[in-house]
């Protein structure tokens, strides 16, 4: 099987929408997903995917990214989602995914690669393993959905 690794355009935003749907099943968090393909497109340029295209047309796996700046150590890129469909798995997709992914960190001169990976996910603790990331278990994620962003007050 041949896999084209190319940039995601918007006419891959319904592949890739569904891609982060499947995700978000494999997290056991689906109902957390509120993305639309609309919202996709308006916000296209805050973003960067790339997806792994089979010679069928399929779309097989996608890396979506987006540049952030760490105070400590200056541009860095920060890997959103990184996800192989099922059947697609084992055949070095994910592997080609990050090779695009760190390529593209290296041309940009990001001082940082960084993603989040679930303390249950073994299979991809594994393969983070072998490539030699550096698995932190300090820091805790803080976060706030849309509603929490609203009604957000802090008061003593």
């Amino acid at each position: 099987m041949n896999i084209n690794i190319r940039k995601a355009d918007e006419n891959d935003f319904p592949a890739v929408l569904s891609l982060i749907k499947e995700l978000a099943e494999y997290e056991k968090a689906p109902e957390k997903v509120t993305n639309t393909v609309e919202l996709m497109k308006r916000e296209k340029d805050l973003f960067i995917c790339y997806v792994a295209e089979t010679d069928h047309g399929e779309i097989a796996g996608m890396a979506l990214f987006f540049f952030a700046y760490y105070t400590w150590v200056g541009k860095s890129l920060y890997l959103d989602d990184l996800y192989v469909k099922k059947e697609f798995r084992k055949n070095k997709i994910g592997k080609s995914l990050l090779n695009k992914v760190f390529e593209i960190a290296r041309k940009e001169e990001c001082k940082r690669v960084r993603w989040q990976v679930l303390n249950w996910n073994q299979p991809a603790i594994e393969v983070y393993k072998k490539c030699n990331a550096e698995i932190e278990d300090e820091w805790l994620n803080c976060s706030f959905d849309s509603d929490g962003i609203r009604n957000f007050s802090f008061s003593e």
